[in-house]
């Protein structure tokens, strides 16, 4: 590739300049606002209401979202936005995990609101280019690149026709074009999509980091939701960020000693119990695998088992054995959890890239279960070449996965067959097959446009054309507000349950992963304590999408006393690390209290955020059967002793002489009505009405009772 002759080629559309300062307590107090149709560049200031009601991060994103969008705004609107932001503690490289950015926008999969949080260098280095959020709105008529010039203080827009637009090409070519030597590649970062988010609704976002040790540039991804697909669609082929280094307090926090002290804890710890515990510096996240499938967790057949006799071939160990080992694997400078793992050198087998010799990221657990399992394939070279190109095309993997087993499980049911399908068997375990539809998704062509439409649009669309029965692929497709489930089998966990369906943006266990509390040790038993940990730990998380932080260095490693603390699932010692930190960034008086209140007050404006666009209510929060329970005979029976057993001790049935058929009625009328009994219970917790709406009584008693919030809620109460 030449890339002097693509710079050649860019046509400078605007250049807008800007007075460069330091970051004041974590923040910038502006944000940069973009619009890739008129051109328009401006600052916006961030007022204090804003900072005490929206803190940062995710907040920043829906409250720029929602005055820049009408109610009936469609995602393929030009007034639909992009925003991303990280937070106040966002890019500090004393402590691990915080260099995570959140990034919003309407969705094309559902309609409502969506945010995907994300790691790489983009989120810290547009804050320390003077920005606390980036937002883009508009639609170009052309391929456009968006850089931000954190070193000399502008931002321009120009026309960009020539660079490739895959991710894995696109980010090496940036990484070059805007470095003035590969000592300087660490200190740019590019945003960019792929050739499937054009002709996909699933489209995602690769965020860049340029890896010191491999001279490679990397890629981490915000996954979910298709923002990746709203930005194609705005003809944006980059964003762009540089800056001059990253060094010392750039935050500039109140109390830098306080936070190095508890960095030194924490990495105290990952030193001596990471290779005890999660071996997150080997293995990552997808050392789960086995550990899932031993519980029967791991999903098997669109979500109709939790484990395999073939689950041994993508066991813990044989990612390790993929993985570069012993080579600092973090995604953003100062983290010690180490665990961005990467499969080197690896030989694209198929597709336009065949031949090319790769770094592939990953995969992490979800991807060893969606590029695997969930399709009946137990083939590593299957899960990290999928894993390749999903990325480099910008496809969610765990989307892709979800998707596929419900096409195989309708292939296998005689909805779909290879007339429908254009000649393809999709039969479960068919890697040739599910790889010729990920890569007709990038050309748009064939199924690959019908199985990029999503989970939600595929079973319209398949009832439409009168190839099967609508109940059953509702209860089989495992979607819920038209998200894909991510990789874990709820059946044996009402609170999971809760904590994928009633999500603000749909199941993504980034919320809420309450299996082993609830499932493996019954700690939260009844409705109440469930309520609880449904209203806790939700709340708890969105406030590391508040502040720019990764949640793995939270609970993937503990203290070695964790456990004879009083509430252990919280790790106590770690959320009195984040409550120090935050202090120590800002200054503000804060404990783990209030932590929590920041939170709610985001959360319950996203929930009204989502009434506002006709979505957030109960009968949204339904969730197919298939994360519920058995919904076949065969389901049934490949677990027949576990229902039979539950049925007769706890539904209080004696199953002895009843059909399979039967028993599959009993049980799917139960654990329905528990499923409502669980909503009724969270809702009174979280402040809402029996419809989930939040109350107006509640609002105020949080802060969050602003006019127009009120405004949609006044007449649902």
């Amino acid at each position: 590739m030449d890339i002097q002759k693509m710079k050649a080629a860019h046509k400078l559309l605007k250049e807008w300049k800007y007075e460069m300062r330091e970051i004041d307590k974590g923040y910038n107090n502006r944000t940069l606002y973009v619009n890739v149709g008129t051109k328009e560049i401006k600052e916006k200031p961030v007022s204090k209401l804003m900072k005490d009601k929206f803190v940062g991060g995710k907040g920043f994103g829906l409250k720029l979202l929602w005055d820049g969008t009408k109610p009936t705004t469609k995602w393929d609107d030009p007034e639909n936005e992009i925003i991303i932001a990280g937070g106040p503690i966002c890019g500090i490289t004393q402590y691990s995990g915080t260099g995570k950015a959140i990034v919003v926008s309407i969705s094309p999969q559902t309609d409502s609101i969506m945010d995907s949080n994300v790691g790489g260098h983009f989120g810290p280095f547009s804050k320390f280019a003077g920005f606390d959020a980036v937002e883009i709105q508009g639609k170009s008529e052309k391929e456009i690149i968006v850089f931000i010039d954190g070193v000399n203080g502008k931002v321009e827009i120009f026309e960009a026709p020539e660079e490739p637009i895959d991710s894995h090409m696109l980010g090496e070519v940036l990484h070059e074009m805007f470095s003035n030597d590969e000592k300087d590649r660490k200190n740019v970062s590019v945003v960019s999509a792929g050739t499937a988010a054009d002709h996909t609704l699933i489209g995602m976002l690769n965020f860049t980091f340029w890896d010191p040790k491999r001279k490679l540039v990397r890629l981490k991804q915000a996954g979910r939701g298709g923002i990746g697909t709203v930005f194609r669609n705005k003809k944006i082929k980059a964003l762009v960020a540089k800056v001059p280094g990253v060094k010392g307090n750039l935050n500039n926090v109140v109390d830098l000693e306080a936070i190095m002290e508890r960095g030194k804890r924490f990495n105290k710890e990952m030193r001596d119990l990471d290779d005890s515990q999660c071996q997150m510096k080997a293995i990552g996240t997808a050392h789960l695998t086995n550990v899932m499938n031993d519980y029967d967790l791991l999903p098997v057949h669109n979500f109709k088992y939790g484990s395999h006799k073939d689950a041994d071939k993508i066991h813990a160990n044989v990612w390790k054995s993929r993985f570069t080992q012993n080579i600092p694997d973090g995604c953003w400078i100062g983290c010690n959890m180490s665990c961005a793992k990467g499969v080197d050198n690896y030989l694209v087998r198929t597709g336009p890239y065949a031949g090319q010799s790769v770094i592939v990221d990953g995969p992490e657990y979800e991807t060893t279960s969606s590029n695997g399992s969930i399709m009946g394939i137990f083939n590593p070279d299957y899960t990290i070449e999928t894993n390749f190109y999903c990325d480099t095309y910008g496809i969610c993997t765990i989307t892709f996965g979800t998707l596929m087993g419900f096409v195989m499980e309708c292939y296998e049911n005689g909805i779909l067959n290879e007339e429908r399908t254009g000649g393809i068997k999709l039969n479960f375990g068919n890697a040739d097959g599910a790889m010729e539809v990920l890569h007709q998704m990038a050309r748009g062509e064939g199924f690959g446009k019908i199985a990029g439409m999503g989970v939600r649009k595929m079973k319209e669309y398949f009832a439409a054309q009168g190839w099967g029965d609508a109940q059953f692929m509702q209860d089989i497709g495992m979607e819920n507000k038209g998200l894909e489930y991510s990789q874990y089998v709820s059946k044996e966990s009402l609170a999971q349950q809760g904590g994928y369906a009633m999500t603000n943006k749909g199941p993504q266990h980034d919320e809420a992963w309450l299996i082993f509390m609830d499932m493996v040790n019954n700690q939260i038993p009844t409705f109440e304590k469930k309520a609880e940990a449904l209203h806790y730990f939700p709340m708890f998380r969105t406030w590391f999408g508040l502040m720019g932080l990764c949640k793995l260095p939270w609970n993937d490693v503990e203290p070695v006393d964790n456990a004879k603390t009083d509430e252990p699932a919280k790790v106590p010692e770690h959320l009195d690390n984040y409550v120090t930190i935050y202090k120590a960034v800002t200054g503000n008086e804060f404990d783990k209290h209030e932590l929590i209140r920041m939170s709610e007050r985001v959360y319950n404006f996203q929930r009204v955020f989502n009434i506002r666009r006709g979505y957030g209510l109960r009968k949204n929060d339904a969730q197919p059967y298939r994360a519920a329970g058995p919904v076949t005979v065969e389901e049934y029976e490949s677990r027949a002793e576990r229902y039979d057993k539950q049925m007769k001790e706890i539904i209080g049935i004696d199953p002895v002489g009843k059909t399979s058929a039967e028993k599959v009625a009993i049980t799917r009328k139960y654990r329905e009505d528990r499923y409502e009994q669980l909503l009724d219970a969270v809702y009174n917790r979280r402040g809402w009405t029996a419809n989930g709406v939040p109350t107006i009584q509640h609002l105020k008693e949080l802060g969050m009772d602003l006019p127009e919030v009120i405004d949609v809620v006044k007449n649902l109460q």
